[in-house]
C-alpha cells in the first residue's frame, strides 16, 4: 500500500475513497465535498424549494431544515436543486453533500471534509468528524451541509452540525420522529407533485401526448414524482403512449415490478424501482417496537381507501385478533389497542402513511398499497380482507348520523371489495357488502343503492349460484331499493320473480319467502293500489301468525303495514283502531322505549290527524318528540321525522307560522346532518313551501318550489315520484297565486308524465286530474270543471271505492262547480247526498263534514232565492 493512503471509507455518492493524506495541499475556496446529484430531466420547481431558500430566522441562527416525506416525492432532488442554486450564486464557501444512510456514512463524510478543509491526516474517522464539527462552529466561512436520505434520527446523535451565523443544514429523510424537529430545526413536509407540476413534467418528457391523457396518467400514478419519472422511461423504452400504459396499469394481473424499468435501466440516477423504494421503509417500520406489527397493519391498509382509513378501525376486536393470529414475531407482550396504535404511528414515522388526527383518518399512497398487495398470497389476501371487513362492520354506526363518516366507510368498503378479488363473496357474501348498499339507500342515495345491489347480484351469480341464499338476498335488497328509487312496478316484478324462486327453493313458510311477499305487497300499494296492498298484507298476516306466532317482530311489522295501507285505502277509522291495538301489544312485548313502539305512536297520531283531529295529533306528536329525543337523540332520523310531522299538524291546526318556524329549524338540521341532496332534506323544503303558501304567500311558495324542482331534476331525474310531487305542488300554488291558466297548463304536463309512468288508475294520476279540473273552473270554466269531475268520480269510485277520502272530496268539489255553473238546486242536491256519507265515514265534527253542511245551507238558500237554475 502507498504510504500516503491511510484508510478506505464510504463517502458522498457511496463510492469507496481513501481520504486521509499526509502533506495535503491547502484547500482552495469555494470548495465542495461529495457529489451533488444532477437535476432530473424535466425537473419541476416546487414550493418547498422556496421554503429552503428562505433566510434563517433573524439572519443570525442556523436553520437546520429537514425535508421529510414519502419515498419518491423528490426530497433529494429538492435538496440538490437548493445546493446547485447556492453554489452557482457563490452563496457558500463550503458545500458538503453526504449520503446519510448510516452513522458510519455520516462520520466518513465529515472525516473527508475535515481532511480537505484542515489538510490534516487523521487515521481515526470519529476524531476527524469531531474536529470538522468544531471547525464549523468556529469558522466565519459560509457553509452548507446536506445530509441526504437519513435513515434513523439516532444516527445523528452527537453529529448535528453546530448552530452558527454562517452555516445552513439540509436533511432529507422519510422519518417524522419528534427528534427531527428539535430546537433550531424546521420540518418541511414535502408532498406529491401538484397536478400542474405533474402534467408539466410529463409534457416535457412526452411532448406529443394529448393533454387530457397526460392529466389522466398523473392521476393514475397519484402525482408521485418517482413513479412519473420511471413510468415515462418505461413508456419510451417500449414506444408506448399514455393510453397503452394506462391499460397495462389497470390490468390487475400486472405487478408494479412489471410496469417500471428494470433496476439497471432506471432514469435520472435513481437507485431503486418504485416498488422497491418502500421496502426498506416497511422493514424499518416493522422492526420498531412493537416488532412485527406495522407490516400487518399495512396489509390491512393496502386493501382500503387510500384517501382515509378511519382510525377507529385499528382499535376493533377484528383487527386485534388478526394481529395476534398473524404476528410472526414471538414476544411476551400482548397485542392490544396500544400495540396497534403504536404500529400505525410507526407507519407514520416512516412516511408510509399519514395520520390525520383532526379527521380521524390514516392516509396512504395508492402505489404503496399496490406494492403491498403485489406481495400477497391468496390466503394472506383472504385473511386480511375478512379481518378488514369485520372491522368495518364493528365501527359502522346504526343509525348513521354523520354523512362524512358514512361516505368514508362506504369508500373503504368499496375499495376493500375491489382489491380483495372475490374474497368477500366466499364462502358467503360478507355482511359489509350488504351494509354498504343499505347505507347508500339510508343516506338518500337510492340510485346508488340500486347500482350497488345490481352489481352484487351480478357478482353472486358469477361466483356463487342462482339458488344460493346470498344471491336471493341480494335480489331482495335490489327489489326494495328499486321501489325506493321510484319504480314500484319494476320492483314488484322483480319481487314476483324472486318469490317464485324462493317458493321453489325454500317453501311457502320460510321467513325469506314471507319477506318477499311483504315487499310485493308494499310495492302494490306504492304502485297505486292501496286496497290491494291491504288485502295482500291481511293474507300475509294470517301466514305469519301461523308460522311465526303473534309476538314475532315480523308479525308486528305486518300488522303495522296492514294498518297503514288500510288508512291509505280510505279507512281512516279502521287504520287508527288497528294502530291502537298494535300499540297496546308492542307496549306489552317491547316496552315503551322500543323504536317500533315509538313508530306505532307516530302512525297513530297521523291517522288521528287525518280523521279530523289535528289538535290531538299535535299533542300526541309533541309527546312522541319528547320521548324520541330522549331515547334516540336529537339528530336521529326518526326524531327529525317527528319534528317534521309536528310542524305539519301545527299547520293543519291553524298555525302556519308555527309550522314554518319549525320546518326551518328541521331544514337547517337536515342540511347539517344529511346534506342538501338527501330525499328527507328535499321533502322538508317541499313541506316548507306549502306552509309558506298557507301563511298567505303563494308567490313565495312558487319561487321556493321552482328552485326545489331544479334540485330534484338533478338528484332524481324527471320521472321520479318526488320530482312529480314537486311539479304537482308547483302547479297548485301557481294557481293559488292567481295564475289559473299557467296552473292548468302545468297540471296537464304533470298528468302526461303520470299517465305514462303510473297509469290512469294511480291515486297520484287521479289527484292531478282533480287539480286540473279545479284550475279550469277557476279560469272561468265551471261547467267544464263539473264535467271533468263526473268522469273522475266514476274512476275514483271504481279504483278507490265510495268511502275513500279522495272520493268524498271529489264529490264535494263536483257539487261546488255545479253551483258555480249556475245549477244551485243540483248543487244543493249533491251536497245533501254527500253529507250522510261523510258523517258515517268521517264523523259529524270532521272539518270536511262541517264544510259540506255549510255548503248545503248556502246552495239551498241560493236555490230558494232564484227558484230556478241559473
Amino acid at each position: 500500500m502507498d504510504a500516503r493512503q491511510a484508510r478506505g471509507v464510504q463517502v458522498g455518492d457511496g463510492t469507496v475513497q481513501h481520504n486521509y493524506f499526509a502533506g495535503r495541499v491547502p484547500v482552495s475556496w469555494p470548495h465542495r465535498v461529495g457529489v451533488v446529484p444532477a437535476l432530473a430531466d424535466g425537473y419541476q420547481g416546487r414550493q418547498a424549494l422556496a421554503e429552503l431558500d428562505r433566510p434563517p430566522c433573524g439572519g443570525t441562527a442556523v436553520l437546520t431544515q429537514v425535508l421529510s416525506g414519502f419515498g419518491g416525492v423528490g426530497k433529494t432532488q429538492l435538496a440538490a436543486a437548493y445546493a446547485h442554486h447556492v453554489w452557482t450564486r457563490r452563496a457558500v464557501d463550503l458545500l458538503v453533500w453526504i449520503t446519510a444512510t448510516s452513522r458510519e456514512a455520516v462520520v466518513a463524510g465529515y472525516a473527508q471534509a475535515a481532511a480537505d478543509v484542515l489538510a490534516v491526516e487523521d487515521g481515526d474517522a470519529e476524531r476527524a468528524a469531531v474536529r470538522f464539527l468544531a471547525w464549523l462552529a468556529a469558522t466565519d466561512r459560509r457553509w452548507l451541509i446536506v445530509l441526504d436520505d437519513l435513515q434513523a434520527p439516532a444516527d445523528l446523535t452527537g453529529l448535528w452540525p453546530p448552530t452558527t451565523g454562517s452555516g445552513t443544514v439540509v436533511v432529507t429523510t422519510r422519518r417524522r420522529d419528534a427528534a427531527l424537529a428539535g430546537a433550531g430545526r424546521r420540518l418541511i413536509d414535502v408532498g406529491l407533485f401538484t397536478p400542474g407540476e405533474a402534467v408539466g413534467y410529463l409534457r416535457h418528457k412526452l411532448p406529443h401526448e394529448p393533454l387530457d391523457q397526460l392529466a389522466h396518467l398523473t392521476a393514475d400514478l397519484g402525482h408521485l414524482p418517482l413513479a412519473l419519472a420511471q413510468a415515462t422511461a418505461y413508456m419510451l423504452d417500449r414506444a408506448l403512449d399514455c393510453a397503452g400504459y394506462r391499460r397495462r396499469l389497470t390490468d390487475r394481473r400486472r405487478s408494479l415490478a412489471h410496469l417500471f424499468p428494470e433496476p439497471d435501466a432506471l432514469p435520472d440516477q435513481h437507485r431503486a424501482t418504485v416498488d422497491a423504494t418502500w421496502s426498506l421503509s416497511v422493514d424499518a417500520a416493522d422492526r420498531l417496537h412493537p416488532a412485527g406489527v406495522a407490516r400487518l397493519v399495512l396489509d390491512l391498509v393496502a386493501l382500503l381507501d387510500p384517501n382515509g382509513v378511519p382510525s377507529g378501525l385499528f382499535a376493533t376486536a377484528a383487527v386485534l385478533d388478526y394481529l395476534r393470529a398473524s404476528r410472526a414475531v414471538e414476544v411476551a407482550e400482548p397485542v392490544d389497542v396500544e400495540t396497534a396504535a403504536d404500529a400505525v404511528h410507526n407507519l407514520h414515522r416512516l412516511s408510509l402513511a399519514t395520520v390525520d388526527p383532526a379527521a380521524g383518518r390514516l392516509r396512504v399512497h395508492s402505489l404503496v398499497q399496490r406494492a403491498t398487495r403485489d406481495r400477497f398470497t391468496p390466503d394472506r389476501r383472504h385473511t386480511a380482507a375478512h379481518a378488514a371487513a369485520d372491522a368495518l362492520m364493528q365501527i359502522w354506526p346504526d343509525p348513521e348520523r354523520d354523512p362524512t363518516d358514512s361516505q368514508a366507510l362506504r369508500a373503504n368498503a368499496a375499495a376493500l371489495h375491489q382489491h380483495s378479488g372475490d374474497a368477500l363473496l366466499l364462502p358467503t357474501v360478507h355482511a359489509v357488502l350488504f351494509r354498504t348498499g343499505q347505507s347508500l339507500g339510508d343516506t338518500g342515495q337510492v340510485s346508488g343503492a340500486v347500482a350497488h345491489f345490481t352489481q352484487l347480484v351480478t357478482d353472486c351469480l358469477r361466483v356463487l349460484s342462482s339458488d344460493h341464499p346470498d344471491t336471493l338476498a341480494a335480489r331482495s335488497h335490489l327489489a326494495w331499493w328499486q321501489r325506493e328509487a321510484g319504480d314500484p312496478t319494476g320492483a314488484a316484478q322483480a319481487a314476483e320473480q324472486l318469490l317464485a324462486d324462493r317458493l321453489r327453493i325454500l317453501g311457502p313458510d320460510h321467513p325469506d319467502t314471507l319477506t318477499t311477499r311483504n315487499t310485493i305487497a308494499y310495492c302494490r300499494g306504492e304502485a297505486g293500489d292501496p286496497a290491494g296492498a291491504a288485502t295482500a298484507f291481511a293474507e300475509l298476516l294470517a301466514d305469519r301468525l301461523r308460522v311465526l306466532g303473534p309476538e314475532h317482530p315480523d308479525t308486528f311489522h305486518t300488522r303495522a303495514n296492514l294498518a297503514w295501507w288500510r288508512g291509505e285505502a280510505g279507512d281512516l277509522v279502521g287504520a287508527a283502531q288497528a294502530a291502537q291495538q298494535l300499540l297496546a301489544d308492542r307496549l306489552r312485548v317491547l316496552g315503551p322505549d322500543h323504536p317500533d313502539t315509538l313508530a306505532t305512536r307516530g302512525n297513530l297520531a297521523r291517522w288521528q290527524g287525518l280523521a279530523g283531529d289535528p289538535a290531538g295529533a299535535v299533542t300526541a306528536v309533541q309527546q312522541l318528540l319528547t320521548d324520541r329525543s330522549r331515547i334516540l337523540g336529537p339528530d336521529h332520523p326518526a326524531t327529525l321525522d317527528t319534528r317534521s310531522q309536528l310542524a305539519r299538524w301545527r299547520g293543519q291546526d291553524g298555525d302556519p307560522a308555527g309550522a314554518i318556524e319549525a320546518l326551518e329549524q328541521v331544514l337547517a338540521d337536515r342540511l347539517r346532518i344529511l346534506g342538501p341532496d338527501h330525499p328527507d332534506t328535499l321533502d322538508t323544503r317541499r313541506q316548507l313551501a306549502r306552509w309558506i303558501a298557507e301563511a298567505g304567500d303563494p308567490a313565495g311558495a312558487v319561487a321556493a318550489l321552482t328552485d326545489l324542482l331544479g334540485t330534484g331534476l338533478r338528484v332524481f331525474g324527471p320521472d321520479h315520484p318526488d320530482t312529480l310531487a314537486t311539479r304537482s305542488q308547483l302547479a297548485f300554488w301557481r294557481g293559488a297565486a292567481g295564475d289559473f291558466t299557467a296552473a292548468a297548463a302545468a297540471a296537464e304536463e304533470v298528468l302526461a308524465h303520470q299517465l305514462r309512468l303510473l297509469g290512469p288508475n294511480h291515486p297520484d294520476t287521479l289527484s292531478t286530474r282533480h287539480q286540473l279540473s279545479h284550475w279550469r273552473g277557476r279560469a272561468g270554466n265551471p261547467a267544464d270543471a263539473a264535467t271533468a269531475l263526473v268522469d273522475l268520480l266514476a274512476d275514483c269510485l271504481r279504483v278507490l271505492g265510495p268511502d275513500h277520502l279522495d272520493t268524498l272530496v271529489i264529490r264535494h268539489d263536483y257539487a261546488y262547480w255545479l253551483g258555480q255553473a249556475g245549477q244551485a238546486a243540483a248543487a244543493a242536491a249533491a251536497f245533501e247526498e254527500l253529507l250522510p256519507n261523510q258523517q258515517r265515514v268521517l264523523g259529524s265534527d270532521h272539518p270536511y263534514t262541517v264544510a259540506t253542511q255549510h255548503a248545503l245551507v248556502y246552495w239551498q238558500e241560493r236555490s230558494t232565492e232564484t227558484g230556478t237554475e241559473r
